[in-house]
């Protein structure tokens, strides 16, 4: 599987929007989860995210216990190349893609027909 590793023109309108309005509300979780993942030894931390449970990460913020409407599962790079979801092959141009973890969100979107990377900066404070 070769997913995109980019914030792509298609993912304006019908995510951006809704994503952009669930992340204002759990940024400071994510970002915090992100620290501690680093913490404990775990580098490039992600968040796949969907509407639905997906065997990806742990889950770390449920839709139906947040105002939100995404589930948000903490994960980082090593699953996501042990799932085949990063190629072996393509680990070191997705560590050369990733984004500052303290100032960006790397997001795994995972919809019906759209599956992609997208990093998002965290609001200023």
């Amino acid at each position: 599987m070769d997913v995109p590793l980019s914030n792509d023109p298609e993912l304006s309108g019908k995510y951006l929007g809704t994503i952009s309005t669930d992340f204002i509300k759990v940024a400071d979780s994510l970002k915090e989860a992100s620290y501690q993942i680093r913490k404990a030894g775990f580098s490039y931390p992600i968040f796949a995210i969907s509407k639905e449970t997906i065997p990806i990460g742990r889950l770390l913020i449920d839709k139906y216990s947040q105002d939100v409407d995404w589930n948000y599962f903490a994960s980082f790079l090593d699953e996501f190349v042990q799932r085949e979801l990063v190629a072996k092959d393509r680990e070191a141009d997705f560590v050369k893609a990733y984004k500052d973890p303290d100032e960006f969100c790397c997001l795994f979107v995972v919809d019906k027909e759209f599956t992609r990377f997208v990093f998002i900066p965290y609001p200023e404070d």
